[in-house]
């Protein structure tokens, strides 16, 4: 398998096994566990009985030969606040899972080999292993913070989790728009603007509506402005926003910026470049413990996902509320 990892850990410590586990791998995987837990939910437990990707982690190498020729020597890997990666990490097994064709589709954004080695770790519990491969094979070394205390290697994901995640999916969420000036003088008559993620701005005069979807359009769709040029004087016609490699499964919307009192209503659907797109699941943050927390939906059921607390996983009695919006996150509805 072909991981980039860093220059200090070699990447057989971690992958040298999955590969044959995957063959013998025929219980029942997390996805189903919750589904089954949601179903037979009699006794209004809305707790579950396994852990779901709790915070931090420690993975301990193997000692051996190999280890023995390394330097320097670690025992095992310490991961710290890893809440910038943990909800979305969650929200991508779910969404991996609710729909067939999705786990292909991500595989020409995200890898095959990450995609199946992905679902492999989470069927099987292994989490701090599939934090791993998400830093090692999706992150830049200049991304975290990493230090060796005593036996130990600590990588610290301390951060924000679009620096951390979102910011690695360039080849899925990446966007581009042109427009052209009508003066012919205009020194840059045409222009191209190219988006790695999708930054969704607060409406600077608030209007009444819908104000998330109002910014969503004035951020894809066409428009015809005065061009900013000093002395131009012409006007601009913007095209429609696309993507530059095709609608993609899902798409992030970067929420950060939103005060909570613009959030009062959050649409549950999107058309964005001439498709729909529906409300998966959300990102919150909690500003006094800098923390990241998830909620997703399975099968209309809404969830909510900490991985600092002892329950981390818990079924709500009604949708969230999202007045502590960092993201949303929107699957591409079916076509039927």
């Amino acid at each position: 398998m072909s991981f980039r990892t860093s220059n200090t850990v070699p990447k057989e410590t971690v992958f040298d096994d999955v590969e044959k586990s995957q063959d013998n791998f025929k219980m029942k995987t997390l996805f189903e566990e919750i589904k089954a837990s949601i179903k037979n939910n009699y006794n209004q437990d809305r707790s579950f009985w396994r852990p779901v990707l709790p915070w931090g982690g420690v993975f301990t190498i193997k000692a051996g030969r190999k280890a023995v020729s390394c330097t320097p020597l670690y025992v095992e890997i310490r991961l710290k606040n890893t809440c910038t990666i943990d909800g979305f990490l969650m929200l991508l097994y779910v969404i991996l899972n609710e729909n067939e064709n999705f786990p292909r589709e991500l595989s020409l954004h995200l890898g095959r080999e990450f995609v199946d080695c992905f679902l492999y770790l989470m069927d099987t519990y292994s989490f701090t292993t599939v934090k791993l491969l998400w830093i090692w094979d999706k992150m830049e070394k200049q991304q975290y913070k990493s230090e060796v205390h005593k036996a130990s290697l600590i990588i610290d994901l301390f951060g924000n989790e679009h620096d951390n995640f979102t910011k690695n999916l360039e080849n899925l969420m990446s966007t581009i728009q042109e427009s052209y000036c009508s003066n012919w003088r205009c020194p840059t008559r045409v222009q191209e603007d190219q988006q790695r993620t999708i930054n969704i701005n607060p409406p600077q005069e608030i209007p009444h509506g819908n104000l998330i979807r109002l910014a969503v359009d004035e951020l894809f769709c066409s428009r015809i402005e005065l061009c900013e040029e000093s002395g131009c004087g012409g006007l601009r016609e913007f095209s429609q926003r696309v993507f530059c490699h095709g609608a993609p499964p899902f798409v992030v919307l970067n929420m950060q910026h939103w005060k909570s009192e613009d959030l009062a209503y959050v649409p549950y659907y999107l058309d964005l470049s001439d498709h729909k797109y529906l409300l998966e699941g959300a990102t919150l943050f909690n500003k006094e413990e800098h923390h990241y927390s998830a909620a997703f939906q399975i099968d209309g059921h809404w969830m909510h996902y900490d991985g600092l607390r002892n329950v981390n996983l818990i079924l709500l009695n009604k949708p969230p509320e999202f007045l502590l919006l960092s993201s949303l996150v929107y699957i591409r509805a079916t076509e039927k």
